[in-house]
């Protein structure tokens, strides 16, 4: 990256928001100034560091460089009554959110595979969803050897990836279950400790999808810009804490054998290969926490399909599946000269 500095504004201040603010610090990111926006203004203190926080308003962004969004969605979130006030201000926002992802004038991406995009940008780009993230990285590496023809996807996602709320509801109940006591659901509609809810995000239609599931064949198309793969997606909420995983059967319109891909993923960049499950080495969430690369193996033939891989990787949800993948984006388009 060049020797420049950067103002660098974080919009919302909750579980994604404060990854990124530690995220920006760890990544030693050419910070000269940061500031901290959300609804109402207060002091929060992130690792012993008390960071005034100040409401988010259209002034705010004046002089800004980078504004990475990280807070609500919708109607009345930050990135729609103020995303592109921003970019108008002279600000790069980079949305966490699924607001514009979907937008014509938006590039969706992810560095390691579709950073070129970053090149059409109009001040705006957005975050792709968690597991798109997590499936994608080495989907992507795959694709660009063999090409995608369909692949179905399974999700076993934590539940940080609701919001903190959640992960205190998983901690409450476990403690609750240990004591033998019941504890009654609050963020989610069923009991998440010792339980599996298959449904994550909405169901808006009569299609029988959800949202969770909607986003990753949307997205995908738009990333790796074929919008003829096929795919199929379940979305699972599971009681961990941190870190989602993805089963995924993959069909290719060439053979591509596991060595292959093996060695294929092995040089793939945010991606490191944990394969060797007589030697209990997979992926797992608990490992993928608290990493920057997305963990991939159980690399094997899917005999049910033509030209078949069945593999399993595990990402941390709020690092490379949100506030890491932002910062990256900015880290970018500073490489390329873009800001």
């Amino acid at each position: 990256m060049s020797g420049r500095a950067y103002s660098v504004a974080v919009v919302g201040v909750g579980a994604v928001g404060t990854e990124m603010i530690r995220l920006l610090a760890a990544r030693k990111f050419p910070v000269r100034s940061l500031k901290v926006l959300a609804r109402r203004p207060r002091t929060e203190t992130i690792d012993g560091v008390a960071y005034e926080v100040r409401a988010a308003s259209a002034e705010e962004f004046d002089g800004v460089d980078f504004a990475f969004f990280a807070g609500t969605e919708g109607d009345k979130g930050a990135s729609q009554t103020l995303g592109w006030e921003a970019v108008r201000r002279g600000a790069i926002v980079i949305d966490n959110g699924d607001d514009f992802r979907m937008d014509p004038r938006v590039p969706l991406v992810v560095p390691e595979i579709n950073a070129d995009a970053l090149a059409s940008h109009q001040g705006f780009i957005a975050n792709p969803n968690c597991s798109t993230i997590i499936a994608l990285m080495p989907l992507a590496a795959l694709h660009r050897a063999a090409v995608l023809r369909r692949f179905i996807a399974c999700t076993y996602q934590a539940v940080s990836g609701t919001g903190s709320a959640a992960v205190r509801e998983l901690d409450l109940q476990v403690r609750a279950w240990a004591e033998g006591r019941t504890l009654a659901p609050e963020v989610y509609p069923h009991r998440i400790a010792f339980n599996l809810l298959p449904s994550v995000g909405s169901f808006k239609d009569d299609s029988g999808e959800s949202t969770e599931e909607v986003k990753m064949r949307r997205e995908t198309h738009k990333i790796l810009g074929d919008s003829s793969i096929r795919i199929s997606t379940t979305c699972v909420r599971v009681p961990v804490f941190n870190g989602h995983s993805i089963a995924i059967h993959a069909e290719f319109h060439r053979p591509l054998d596991p060595a292959e891909a093996r060695r294929l993923l092995a040089t793939a960049p945010g991606v490191e290969v944990a394969d060797d499950p007589a030697k209990a080495v997979y992926p797992m969430p608990i490992a993928a926490s608290g990493r920057y690369e997305v963990l991939v193996g159980r690399i094997r033939r899917d005999p049910s399909a033509e030209n078949g891989l069945a593999l399993w990787c595990s990402g941390d949800n709020i690092w490379k599946g949100a506030a890491q993948n932002a910062i990256q984006i900015a880290e970018e388009m500073i490489r390329r000269g873009l800001r």
